[in-house]
């Protein structure tokens, strides 16, 4: 008769629990920055961009953006 052993092996250890990171802002201000700057260019094309204070010569601009600017509500003729 073989008997087996009924004591407890040693316990799993428990995993750390998880935090979030911390992400320091001088890390983060410039990925900040880049967005806003891509915002106003994109919000410059959108609204702006009409012919008369044309940045981008001839009106591709203004044609590829014309259905966008009135979605948005901004008149352009």
């Amino acid at each position: 008769m073989s008997s087996m052993s009924t004591q407890p092996g040693p316990a799993p250890a428990e995993a750390p629990a998880s935090a979030p990171v911390a992400i320091p802002l001088r890390e983060l201000l410039p990925w900040a920055l880049f967005a806003a700057a891509m915002a106003f260019v994109l919000l410059y094309l959108i609204g702006a961009e009409q012919g008369a204070i044309s940045l981008v010569h001839g009106s591709s601009v203004h044609e590829f953006v014309h259905d966008g600017r009135h979605l948005l509500g901004i008149p352009c003729h």
